[in-house]
């Protein structure tokens, strides 16, 4: 494939198989001569690396800036306390109090301090790591425990994953600031869906966000049942198309917990992924 193209893999929820479909897609397109990098921004629980089995061989420590107080020079006016949206830092009894963990960065403190009292220091927050997976460029990020904060390390992660025609981006569930942040630079966003009334549910919250955000998307409906038409159903009055429909195989359930993928052990599983990857360029238009 000569033309660029990022192809973000969401859900609405956890648990419908994202992640599934975003190796497997990854290993299909490398198989057909792709040139291919998997960007895990999954960072508070990656799980792509379980079955892709990449060798890491690049880490990096990632890091946001956090204001300090020069206690010397501050005046204890407050202006620091004020202008932050975050209660990030405030003066109290003439004392500057500092809250690292709700610190978002935006180096307005140190702007707005009218002694330049106000420095920047990193604070770390994750790694990035990186590798490969036989033909696929691998990249990750972990989070560190306690973090709140993931959308600066989702960042990081896809500023390293620039390598490829095709870069899978394995999305965050839900719909909150880190699935944003990770599908805001994508040119496709497939949504994996299970049809069940609840997983259509937030599978419509997930449509209304990627509508507002106003990028190309369709649906992949996995475990899917003969006979059970709620997500085509859903889809058709959503006016979304279904791009496949990966059937509910008790051996993909039983590849997944082996660490396998379906790809390769699942006979007629490849044909799927083959038939996805062409109706994702073609309605990506690539």
């Amino acid at each position: 494939m000569a033309a660029r193209l990022t192809v973000a893999v969401a859900s609405g929820k956890g648990g419908t198989g994202k992640t599934t479909v975003s190796t497997n897609l990854a290993c299909t397109a490398a198989e057909l001569g792709y040139e291919v990098s998997y960007v895990d921004c999954d960072v508070e629980e990656p799980n792509g690396h379980l079955f892709l089995k990449p060798h890491l061989g690049r880490s990096r420590r990632v890091y946001v800036p956090v204001p300090s107080v020069d206690t010397e020079k501050c005046i204890a006016c407050g202006v620091c306390g004020d202008i932050c949206q975050y209660s990030a830092i405030t003066c109290l009894a003439g004392n500057v109090l500092t809250f690292e963990n709700m610190c978002h960065g935006c180096g307005g403190c140190q702007l707005a301090c009218p002694v330049q009292a106000i420095k920047e220091k990193g604070r770390e927050i994750g790694v990035v790591e990186e590798g490969h997976a036989g033909r696929i460029v691998f990249y990750h990020g972990r989070l560190r425990i306690g973090e709140a904060m993931s959308p600066p390390l989702i960042k990081a992660v896809l500023s390293a994953g620039e390598n490829g025609c095709l870069k899978i981006v394995d999305v965050p569930p839900g719909t909150s600031c880190p699935v944003v942040t990770a599908i805001r630079g994508a040119d496709f966003v497939v949504m994996v869906a299970e049809p069940t009334p609840f997983g259509l549910h937030d599978l419509g919250l997930a449509l209304d966000m990627v509508s507002e955000l106003r990028i190309p998307h369709a649906v992949v409906v996995n475990r899917s049942v003969p006979g059970n038409d709620l997500a085509r159903d859903f889809c058709r009055s959503r006016k979304v198309r279904v791009l496949a429909e990966i059937p509910d195989d008790r051996r993909v359930a039983e590849a997944y917990s082996r660490g396998e993928l379906a790809f390769s052990v699942v006979p007629g599983f490849r044909e799927h992924f083959e038939d996805l990857l062409a109706s994702i360029e073609r309605e990506a238009g690539r």
